[in-house]
């Protein structure tokens, strides 16, 4: 993508552009980490101080070229609003269906990793409590059966999916997470990712991982829903890996 191709729109608000900036940031911290899958899956962020406005890539750019001002900006009806972008009607419904179910969201993650896309191949309940970072995400759990994609039917059935849930495995598909904050939603990722990793390594091992004991998979539930209801949950690894991408050369503040 040539430089300079996508301005600011002088029209675009301090907090819009801020939260561009943000989730640019995390489409190159996905790549970074290798959570790609070509020029599909999403990420996506909420309009600040417009609840039914969300942001989203353009469809067609890979992860490390996409800058804030490419981001799309629509509504809940699949509308583009301001500048025309492409974007992905199947990502829309995702995302979109989240939206509306959870007013406490104001980040979605969605990836195909290859650990992630595994386990969803997995009967439901397929995360268990064999690693501490399965400890993460096991009580914020939810499973949800794969649907026709970008159908309304499918909207509704995720929305009602995540209804309680911030962590969300999309069965034979990949997995999804949601968070009030960017760096939130991405910790949340981060830690689901591990948990699938370590699962499907387990399951090639030969013999069966021992499960950590019903008591301490309860004391753990109890504080990571403590941690998870704060601001700064996840914010220093945020921090810490937008650096790295950044001494990578990484240009998404444009």
């Amino acid at each position: 993508m040539p430089d300079g191709q996508y301005l600011r729109n002088s029209d675009v608000s301090d907090a819009e552009w801020n939260a561009r900036c943000e989730l640019a940031a995390l489409y190159h911290v996905c790549n970074h980490l290798g959570w790609t899958d070509l020029i599909n899956t999403r990420m996506s962020a909420r309009v600040p101080g417009e609840p039914e406005h969300f942001l989203i890539n353009r469809y067609g750019e890979m992860f490390d070229e996409i800058p804030a001002s490419s981001l799309v900006k629509m509504d809940f009806d699949g509308n583009v609003i301001g500048t025309d972008g492409a974007f992905n009607n199947a990502g829309f419904t995702i995302h979109s269906g989240v939206y509306k179910a959870r007013p406490d969201a104001n980040c979605v993650t969605h990836t195909h990793t290859r650990a992630g896309a595994g386990v969803s191949q997995l009967a439901a309940g397929s995360i268990r409590p064999i690693s501490q970072d399965a400890l993460q995400v096991y009580d914020d759990l939810a499973y949800h059966p794969y649907g026709v994609p970008a159908t309304v039917e499918e909207c509704e059935a995720l929305g009602k999916s995540c209804a309680d849930k911030s962590h969300v495995v999309l069965m034979n598909h990949g997995l999804l997470t949601l968070g009030p904050t960017v760096h939130g939603a991405f910790f949340r990722l981060y830690n689901m990712e591990r948990a699938c990793e370590l699962e499907m390594i387990a399951r090639q091992m030969g013999s069966e991982p021992v499960e950590v004991e019903p008591h301490v998979v309860e004391r753990a539930a109890e504080r990571m829903r403590s941690l998870r209801d704060t601001e700064t949950y996840g914010l220093m690894e945020w921090e810490g890996i937008v650096r790295t991408v950044e001494r990578a050369g990484a240009d998404f503040r444009r």
